[in-house]
This record gives structure tokens, sequence and C-alpha cells, in this order.
């Protein structure tokens, strides 16, 4: 289960084909090295995402 504590990082080893997911949502910066240390949670505060609405299409 991905929650928001969870790292980009370890979300895209643990599920890589949630990518689409993170790509349609607008993060588009997934590949930068600083993205792989932050949080779900973080990430979508820096891109105007609600982690909410993520969290509920991730965890389909």
């Amino acid at each position: 289960m991905v929650e928001k504590t969870t790292t980009i990082g370890k979300l895209l080893e643990d599920n890589p084909d949630k990518v689409d997911i993170l790509l349609e949502a607008g993060m588009h910066c997934i590949g930068c090295l600083v993205a792989e240390d932050e949080t779900l949670e973080e990430a979508c505060q820096v891109h105007g995402i609600d982690v909410e609405d993520l969290l509920k299409e991730l965890n389909k």
C-alpha cells in the first residue's frame, strides 16, 4: 500500500507500473535525483497535486 510517507524512489522500486499514474498527475520530475528521496506528500505539495486523490489512484 502506498502512503503519504512513501518516497518516490521506493514507490517506483516496488511498483514500476505506477510511473504512468505519476506522469499523468503531472509529476514529470520522477527521474530527478531529489525526487528519489522525496515523499509522495512532499512531491504533491511541490506540484500542486492533491495527495489524497493521488493515493486513491495509486492504491487501486
